[in-house]
């Protein structure tokens, strides 16, 4: 949980929601621009709209900054799932629509995506441990959808491959968007990706 993971001075839950996001939406941006080590938490406030100080009544250190990021994309991906797939009446539609979904988000939160591949390696071991952990649940949720929706027509291994292929490929609309996205639309990668998913399950 981040609220045990990073500790807040504050207890308004409803106003520590507001300012993490904030805090998550300027930390992005300077990552994008500087990277990680080279962005300061001073500029973090900055960019974040209020001073270092209410900075620190929300986080302790830059890195708490990455577990935000990763809560934030874990908890988007389990929310639009949700969304998409109700689990107690699976189908192959339903879970045709909650990947194209999951790939939709992808595209909405590239960016987080990148700065986590590029600086997931470069992170101390707890938060480096804490990052994978929530990629094994983002790839441990989809399993769940692929295993309901599919009625045992794959074995256990091919649902494991396929949704570890399905999140690579979300991803990979991101950290090689320098290339895919000269080459494809988004409706057209989420199209051709949706092809291949079809051709394993038929």
């Amino acid at each position: 949980m981040t609220e045990e993971k990073i500790h807040s001075s504050v207890k308004d839950q409803e106003l520590i929601t507001i300012r993490r996001n904030q805090i998550i939406k300027g930390a992005i941006k300077l990552f994008k621009e500087k990277g990680f080590h080279r962005t300061t938490t001073r500029e973090i406030a900055k960019e974040s709209g209020f001073s270092i100080g209410t900075l620190y009544e929300y986080i302790r250190t830059k890195e708490d900054v990455l577990f935000l990021v990763c809560d934030s994309i874990h908890e988007q991906v389990r929310e639009r799932i949700a969304q998409a797939v109700d689990l107690e009446y699976p189908s192959i539609p339903n879970m045709q629509k909650a990947i194209r979904s999951f790939y939709y988000l992808m595209d909405e939160m590239q960016d987080e995506i990148v700065i986590l591949y590029q600086e997931v390696k470069s992170l101390k071991k707890e938060t480096r441990a804490y990052v994978l952990q929530k990629e094994r649940d983002m790839v441990g949720l989809i399993e769940k959808v692929i295993t309901a929706c599919t009625e045992d027509k794959l074995s256990k291994q091919e649902v494991v491959l396929l949704a570890n292929n399905i999140v690579v490929e979300g991803h990979m609309w991101g950290f090689r968007r320098w290339i895919l996205q000269k080459q494809f639309s988004l409706d057209e990668y989420v199209g051709m990706q949706m092809k291949l998913i079809d051709y394993v399950i038929e």
